[in-house]
């Protein structure tokens, strides 16, 4: 990063992107999650 950077603030579709992942990461692990409790009541 150079000094005459503006302050740390990411745009706009950055902070969509990054919440779109957040959301598609924590539907990934509770898909897992429940995968796992599937699998082991059989």
């Amino acid at each position: 990063m150079l000094w005459s950077d503006p302050e740390n603030k990411p745009p706009e579709e950055l902070r969509d992107a990054q919440a779109m992942l957040r959301r598609a990461g924590l539907l990934l692990a509770l898909a897992m999650v429940v995968a796992m409790f599937v699998l082991g009541i059989r």
